[in-house]
């Protein structure tokens, strides 16, 4: 009878890979819609982990190594693919927040749509920059940045070698950055929505006579309509330069998070 031995330390390796990969998966962009079956992303975590096995070197010796040590490695290898893929979902947060800003100035904040992802109620504006971005995400090839980042960490943040460090509050930076990005991305839709606001408010002055609630809804949505579509290929620009560039604040994410305290 054919039996198979596996070494331990072989297996432990192993397991460590699928944890991250798995943590990276069920927590980044697009993959983290409620949409997606939990069955694939299983499967898809089990795949990416069985194609890394000869890329990355996991050999953990458990020799010596204590159950509680060894369970705070796993619980660290669980937060390091989380925090790889939630320091994306933050991008798509920062985007998704401008459209909900400009959504609200420009009179959408009742038109409200489903996110699948989330199963919450968004503004449908929140939503288009929401799924432009992802489109953006996917056509650049933004999503080959989670497979270097995993091969990578492994070079940077061995298995079982993750500490906690002073240096990790930068990490909040990411989230402050958020709201850097919501701004960024609504900003001339924000400005051109201000300016109307103004121009309206001046013209209830000078003509009482005319209803202004009745005439801003509309000339809103109009306004901020075209001023959307002339300013989509800026926006699909500053998109590309976003995701292109967060291949670096990634890996000193990554390099923080290897860093002893």
């Amino acid at each position: 009878m054919a039996t198979l031995n596996i070494p331990v330390d072989a297996f432990y390796g192993v397991m460590l890979i699928f944890l991250r990969v798995a943590a990276i998966v069920f927590s980044a962009p697009v993959l983290d819609t409620n949409t997606i079956p939990a069955v694939f992303k299983a499967g898809l975590a089990i795949a990416v982990s069985i194609l890394l096995l000869p890329v990355v070197d996991t050999v953990v010796t458990v020799r010596g190594l204590s159950l509680m040590t060894f369970v705070i490695g796993v619980f660290s290898e669980i937060a390091i693919g989380v925090t790889i893929g939630l320091s994306v979902k933050l991008l798509f947060s920062g985007i998704q927040l401008a459209g909900q800003i400009v959504g609200y100035q420009m009179g959408f904040a009742v038109a409200n749509v489903v996110d699948p992802a989330t199963s919450a109620q968004i503004p449908i504006l929140a939503q288009f920059y929401n799924l432009t971005a992802m489109l953006v995400f996917l056509a650049i090839n933004a999503h080959h940045l989670f497979f270097s980042a995993l091969v990578d960490s492994y070079t940077i943040l061995p298995p079982l070698s993750m500490h906690i460090s002073p240096q990790l509050v930068g990490m909040m930076r990411l989230a402050a950055n958020m709201f850097v990005v919501a701004i960024k991305v609504g900003a001339p839709l924000i400005a051109v929505m201000l300016m109307v606001s103004v121009a309206l408010g001046m013209v209830a002055r000078t003509v009482p006579q005319i209803h202004i609630f009745i005439v801003a809804m509309p000339l809103k949505i109009v306004i901020g309509l075209v001023f959307l579509l002339m300013v989509s290929p800026y926006l699909t620009a500053f998109l590309i330069d976003l995701f292109s560039s967060y291949q670096a604040t990634l890996f000193d994410l990554i390099r923080l998070m290897a860093l002893a305290g």
